[in-house]
């Protein structure tokens, strides 16, 4: 796999949009993710958008790319997670 390919990675990994914690988006409990998620957002001087947008954008964009290897679990569990952030965002 050369480094382009790997742009994905690099951009979770050091993006400063937001500051999550260490293996976010393997956890199992929807509410735990979206909490974090909010709370990274709400601290965040660097984003562009509004923290419900920033949230929601990083949530998208690791669900994107991980694409097949992300399992059906994980994959439910963190749509479950949109929604739990929705909430928390009162939208």
């Amino acid at each position: 796999m050369t480094n382009k390919s790997k742009w994905s990675q690099k951009v979770t990994e050091t993006s400063h949009a937001l500051s999550l914690e260490d293996g976010i988006f393997t956890w199992k409990d929807p509410k735990k993710i979206a909490k974090s998620l909010q709370q990274s957002a709400l601290e965040s001087c660097a984003r562009k958008g509004t923290p419900y947008q920033s949230a929601m954008s990083m949530l998208n964009f690791y669900i994107n790319r991980a694409g097949k290897k992300l399992s059906r679990t994980q994959k439910a569990i963190l749509e479950d997670a949109k929604q739990e952030l929705k909430n928390l965002f009162s939208r």
